[in-house]
């Protein structure tokens, strides 16, 4: 079987796009994700929209896959499958835009070299959340610095003396790491490695005003190499392909920064799902409310029902009108974006859920859901009471859902584990005052559960029972919900 490059490229099949001509990227990751997610925006825009930009990829780690992708040239097939519009939906696409990948450990003085092309123009990451942050350990000297933020003003800098700081040199930024304000941390890090390095105002100012840090939220199911498929769509393909990489359809990418930059990157010209604004934090509390919401709102209870991935919830006729109630009914009311783009979010929250590609399993959702559930859901609750006077019902149920999961036993071998209804046990996964508190509840009754854990202020920052109604319904639902989980879910959404 023939191996995908530059030389067997035009013997593969039908191959659509372009191959950019001048390099214009820089992209610290050379993961699945950015590879499903940007990459395969940039190489629509170069087809689309002419957009003639390379992408170099950096690795940003000691050890990555940059020599497997330089063995394809920088070609990989790139594969999203799931639902659109309720219809079947799969689309396979050679990604062209990738120029190489370079890896700064053995090749310093071509990773700084990127920084002296005056074409260069956009730099994009995704190296974990951890990623962005300030370590004070990395040196000027250092080749390379460790940190990421170390790596990139380095970059600046050679940049800043390689033009003499002059104005239009500088680069749009796009870091895709999941933490909040992504863009103002990143650049707060340089600013302050800058500062231990003991680099220039002049610099420091370049950095300021040539160089636009973009916020951003991003959105997409990415489900990597396919292990267990990988062979058999070779052979359908008719080549081999070791950076195949797979994904759901849909994605979005908000990108906060001012409005000139979207004349820069013509996404949407390109029909990409991408937003241009001033202000990401209505998108990520969209995504945080709805999105993540409705899964920490809903696995619990569904677990605790016998489900076992979300592609099961989705199948059930009370587990899925539970979830368009909490939806449409519950939280798509304390938002204040347009209503007609809150549907078409929701309605693409149950594309997702239901994609048959994507076997989410509710166990891995559950870890941490102490934390999700007061960041996700416990919000929208209060928001729900202030504006309608009110308890929202699946919401409220959904907190005594998560009691009943968290309601296990302390194991021999010190892990903590419940029960289900089917007799298996499972994994109760959280920091470790959660499961202390939760241990100390075995033998309590429902109305005593739930009243230590509302009145916990520990684990809310309040005291929950000072919400009026609350501690009732969720003692009366948590009673159902250890009895017969199922039964309650039906009860509920009856």
């Amino acid at each position: 079987m023939i191996q995908l490059n530059s030389a067997s490229l035009a013997s593969v099949g039908t191959v659509r796009g372009v191959k950019p001509t001048t390099e214009r990227v820089i992209q610290f990751g050379e993961g699945g994700f950015l590879r499903a997610f940007c990459d395969q925006m940039i190489d629509l825009a170069n087809e689309k929209a002419g957009m003639d930009a390379g992408v170099v990829i950096v690795q940003p780690i000691e050890r990555g896959m940059i020599g497997m992708l330089n063995e394809q040239d920088g070609l990989y097939t790139q594969i999203l499958r799931g639902q659109v519009d309720g219809k079947a939906m799969k689309d396979v696409r050679i990604i062209q835009c990738v120029s190489r990948g370079l890896s700064p450990y053995e090749d310093f003085e071509g990773y700084l070299a990127l920084a002296r092309n005056r074409e260069m123009r956009i730099i994009i990451s995704n190296t974990t959340e951890a990623g962005i942050v300030y370590t004070g350990k990395d040196a000027f000297d250092d080749k390379p610095q460790a940190s990421f933020p170390g790596k990139l003003t380095r970059l600046l800098y050679e940049r800043f003396t390689a033009f003499g700081g002059a104005k239009g040199t500088g680069f749009i930024l796009l870091p895709c790491e999941l933490i909040d304000y992504n863009g103002r941390n990143l650049k707060e890090c340089c600013l302050k490695t800058a500062d231990q390095w003991g680099l220039s105002a002049e610099f420091k100012a370049w950095v300021e005003e040539e160089n636009v840090f973009c916020s951003t939220l991003v959105d997409r199911i990415v489900t990597g190499y396919p292990r267990g498929e990988a062979e058999a769509i070779w052979e359908e393909l008719g080549y081999k392909d070791n950076m195949l990489n797979t994904a759901e359809p849909f994605g979005l990418w908000v990108i906060e920064g001012p409005a000139w930059i979207e004349e820069e990157l013509p996404f949407k010209k390109a029909g990409c799902n991408v937003i241009f604004t001033q202000d990401v934090s209505p998108y990520k509390l969209r995504k945080v409310r709805m999105l993540n919401g409705a899964h920490t709102s809903m696995v619990l209870g569904a677990y605790l029902a016998g489900h076992e991935i979300v592609g099961d919830c989705m199948a059930d006729p009370d587990t899925r009108k539970y979830m368009s109630d909490a939806l449409y009914k519950e939280i798509m009311p304390t938002l204040d974006l347009p209503k007609d783009e809150l549907e078409a979010f929701a309605s693409a929250i149950f594309e997702r859920f239901s994609n048959p590609f994507n076997r989410h399993l509710l166990l891995s959702i559950s870890l941490n859901s102490q934390s999700k559930f007061r960041a996700r859901v416990l919000p929208t609750i209060k928001e729900y009471v202030a504006r309608k006077g009110e308890l929202p019902k699946i919401l409220t149920f959904s907190m005594a859902a998560f009691i009943a999961f968290y309601c296990g036993k302390k194991q021999a071998d010190g892990s903590f584990a419940g029960v289900r209804a089917a007799g298996n046990s499972y994994p109760i996964v959280d920091d470790q005052f959660v499961l202390d508190f939760f241990a100390g509840m075995d033998g309590k009754t429902a109305a005593e559960i739930a009243k230590a854990v509302l009145t916990n202020v520990d684990f809310w920052g309040e005291d929950l029972t000072a919400i009026e109604g609350f501690e009732a319904s969720v003692a009366a639902s948590l009673a159902e919900v250890l009895t017969d989980a199922k039964a309650a879910i039906a009860k509920v959404v009856g």
